[in-house]
């Protein structure tokens, strides 16, 4: 029962969609066209994704990278920038979840080594935020882009341009917020990683780079998921089985049972009709109000069948990500990250949080507009 109850509180969405699509298929119970709700290209590209950042997070890749761009700062105010720059432009093409859960806790241990505990609050909550906000940019920022590109069937340009100006502004307002809330004092880390890799961790790299142009490839549409899958998982169980243990595989099943909810509901004639006149006149508002209280991704996938506007709901639903903890995913991964450490506030954290992420999504809200 313990057990039981662990698993739901650390999978509370994938117990959501799973309770959603369980309940939909008695009133539309399984036949043929289920097989038609999934969208299985998504899928895999997420699939190849998860594998290829499992694998460079695990051979500390990533976290060598800020390491080595942190050790050249020599003020508090330069290495809090250093650590903004990294979420923001990492979680472009790491993904926002990886990019907090490899410097998250590299933050920690670098405000410690500067004796700036006092900055932990400030500097993780402005990196969670960096982290939502750089991810917004590209298609494979983060789960529900990668979806929506693919539903939308944009150009890559297109998803580019609708998204850079809002990346922009979000960059700015970080760097006035790090500037406001940090000082020029100097700073010096003694300690530093060493990483001599022998030959077959430099060959893991190298496969996971490769890897990494596969999915781009498919992301592109210039290769077939199929066989870019195909490629991606037999080329990792021959060389690094062990790291497909690592993915996230319940996003898979949150985003699966969520499709039988939809393909479901889109079947229901009335309750179909009445989520199309709520979301299609309102695609920002309702997929940022929907993802303060379910998150982003669902919200994206719940909206995504009722409304012809996926440009408007890509918008909405990045912006969605901002507000309260939930409203993206990634949040809660900082949020644990800072439990964590010794001494912890986190009612401040709380706190802090909201007041941040509400201001950044008042600013980017009004452009939207």
């Amino acid at each position: 029962m313990q057990a039981l109850k662990r698993f739901i509180n650390n999978e509370i969405v994938l117990c959501i969609a799973l309770v959603l699509a369980v309940i939909s298929a008695f009133v539309v119970p399984p036949d043929a066209a289920y097989i038609g709700y999934i969208d299985y290209r998504t899928l895999g590209i997420l699939l190849m994704l998860m594998i290829t950042m499992a694998g460079l997070q695990r051979l500390k890749v990533f976290r060598q990278i800020g390491e080595q761009l942190v050790a050249g700062m020599t003020s508090v105010r330069g290495m809090v920038l250093v650590l903004l720059g990294l979420c923001f432009f990492a979680s472009m093409f790491i993904t926002n979840d990886v990019a907090l859960i490899t410097f998250v806790p590299f933050t920690v241990v670098t405000l410690n080594l500067a004796g700036r505990k006092d900055l932990f609050i400030r500097a993780i909550v402005l990196e969670t935020i960096a982290a939502n906000l750089g991810s917004m940019l590209t298609p494979l920022g983060n789960p529900q882009n990668l979806f929506l590109y693919s539903k939308a069937g944009l150009s890559l340009t297109a998803f580019l341009r609708l998204m850079l100006p809002y990346s922009v502004v979000s960059l700015i307002g970080l760097i006035l917020c790090a500037i406001f809330m940090t000082g020029r004092e100097p700073v010096e880390l003694q300690e530093k990683n060493e990483y001599d890799r022998g030959r077959r961790d430099k060959g893991l790299i190298a496969m996971y780079l490769a890897t990494f142009l596969i999915a781009i490839l498919v992301v592109a549409h210039v290769l077939d998921y199929r066989i870019g899958l195909t490629v991606v998982i037999a080329t990792v169980l021959i060389l690094d089985c062990r790291v497909l243990r690592k993915p996230d595989y319940s996003l898979l099943f949150t985003f699966v049972f969520l499709f039988i909810f939809i393909g479901n509901m889109k079947r229901i004639p009335a309750l179909s009709d009445a989520l199309q006149t709520l979301v299609g006149k309102n695609e920002v508002l309702v997929s940022i109000l929907l993802s303060q209280v379910i998150s982003n991704v669902p919200a994206a996938i719940l909206c995504s069948g009722f409304t012809e506007h996926l440009d408007r709901l890509i918008v909405g639903c990045n912006l969605g990500g901002l507000g309260t903890l939930i409203a993206s995913m990634a949040s809660l991964i900082s949020f644990k990250q800072y439990s964590f450490v010794e001494g912890a506030d986190k009612k401040k954290y709380i706190c802090v949080f909201t007041i941040m992420n509400l201001l950044f999504l008042t600013v980017l809200l009004g452009m939207s507009y």
